[in-house]
């Protein structure tokens, strides 16, 4: 899954010009389902996600006979990507076509964090909604103690800081560099073992200088020498990003690097790609990360990427450029034509598809009696879950067991395309044995934190 290293392209921009006034956006969406016959509501290998039925009790906060009530956290304000909003609005506008959950509409609250709102947002979802469903924030730690103090269910699109990843109540949040394992040990020793096996002897690593991208550095600094590279090169860079990237071209020519990491906005690494490239030194690899899988990066790094061999690792989600051999993303490239045929479905929103599916399923099998502690342990139950084919299996009852598929895609002119990195399962290849960190980096909250058990989640 993914993928949190999207933050990065918030914290390379000045943080405080954050609009902090108020709340944008926010408030319960109605569907608004074209006119029409409903689509059938299976989802890849998924049947019935939603329906009909008769609930008749209100059992939990959000949760009535008629509706259920959930937050969708956003940075949007600041990022001005609607991208998370955009799937709750053609999840639920799907969902409530064939009849809901158990015959209760499924409506959603924008939380719109703006970045450094992230609090506020989440003491307004504890009053409000009965879980928290398919959104992400940059800064999430700021709001985990709340949410544990208030006993609210998560199940984000991606997490960001060590203190919400993998936090109780949460449930699906996918891989995150931020767990007691690296999950980018597959794509890196394939890079540097297989690919380009000349390029473990010199491997660089350029981080944004913000204290989220820079303890990822600090991750790297032990897995990679354990996984048989020799780090040579290790720099910072404002995370507002530079005016001329030539002092660090010339500082990662000068040095002979072959394979770099960049933990950073990916509008940055396209123009140090550019310098590189004039100056006719190619590395053997870039890890551009997930941010980078996009058009836009396409675009922007479009002089380079004959001559730079960019890759990112999906961790384990089907690739938007594989739907004529995955029902699942043909399936959910059908279902935003229909219900947003404006909007723009991304990697994050396929993650956050996820996590919407699992939440439905969940929710659906606990009837008419639906509350956070039932919803919580029924998505547990999920020991291999794919969300219909969007992903590889994955375990949702531990935040412990690391994942063992891995997938890379590589950007070139022609767009973005699946790298060689011999797929042994489907998509995906399965051979992963994930470093264990050995130091400490800090740890998830939990209920005891906050005087809390599962006794208390109604």
């Amino acid at each position: 899954m993914r993928s949190q290293r999207i933050l990065v392209a918030l914290m390379a921009t000045t943080l405080l010009v954050a609009g902090c006034s108020g709340r944008t956006g926010s408030g319960v969406e109605e569907s608004a389902a074209p006119g029409g016959k409903a689509v059938t509501s299976d989802f890849g290998d998924l049947t019935g996600v939603c329906r009909s039925g008769t609930s008749t009790s209100s059992p939990a906060q959000g949760v009535s006979a008629q509706q259920i009530e959930v937050g969708v956290f956003t940075d949007m304000g600041f990022t001005k990507n609607p991208e998370l909003v955009d799937v709750a609005k053609v999840f639920t506008s799907w969902c409530n076509d064939n009849g809901g959950i158990n015959g209760r509409k499924v409506a959603f609250n924008v939380r719109d964090a703006k970045l450094l709102e992230v609090r506020q947002r989440m003491l307004e979802a504890c009053r409000e909604d009965f879980a928290l469903v398919g959104g992400s924030a940059a800064l999430d730690s700021l709001g985990v103690k709340d949410r544990l103090s208030c006993t609210l269910p998560e199940f984000p699109s991606q997490v960001s800081q060590v203190e919400n990843t993998g936090s109780d109540l949460q449930v699906g949040s996918g891989a995150s560099s931020a767990r007691p394992y690296d999950t980018y040990t597959g794509m890196h020793q394939w890079l540097f073992k297989e690919a380009y096996p000349a390029s473990a002897a010199a491997v660089g690593i350029i981080v944004a200088d913000s204290p989220v991208v820079k303890s990822m550095a600090d991750r790297y600094g032990e897995s990679l020498p354990a996984e048989g590279a020799t780090l040579i090169y290790n720099d910072l860079y404002p995370a507002a990003g530079v005016s001329d990237w030539t002092p660090y071209a010339q500082s990662i020519k000068a040095k002979g690097v072959k394979g770099l990491i960049f933990l950073g906005d990916f509008r940055s690494l396209a123009k140090l790609e550019d310098v590189l490239t004039s100056m006719d030194y190619k590395l053997d690899w870039v890890d551009v990360t997930s941010n980078a899988y996009t058009p836009a990066f396409l675009e922007l790094a479009r002089t380079s990427l004959a001559t730079q061999n960019n890759f990112a690792d999906l961790s384990g989600t089907v690739p938007l450029e594989s739907a004529d051999s995955a029902p699942a993303v043909q399936r959910a490239k059908e279902l935003f034509a229909r219900y947003a045929p404006d909007a723009k479905l991304t990697y994050n929103g396929l993650r956050s598809l996820v996590q919407w599916l699992l939440f439905a399923k969940a929710a659906s099998s606990c009837g008419d009696n639906l509350t956070r502690s039932c919803v919580v342990e029924a998505a547990r139950k999920e020991t291999a879950w794919t969300a219909g084919g969007l992903q590889a299996p994955a375990d949702m009852s531990t935040h412990t067991v690391p994942p063992k598929c891995f997938n890379v895609m590589k950007a070139t002119a022609q767009g973005w395309t699946i790298a060689d990195f011999e797929p042994d399962t489907g998509h995906f290849r399965c051979d992963v044995k994930p470093y264990v960190y050995t130091k400490d980096y800090g740890r998830p909250l939990t209920l005891a934190d906050v005087g809390k058990s599962m006794s208390d989640v109604k």
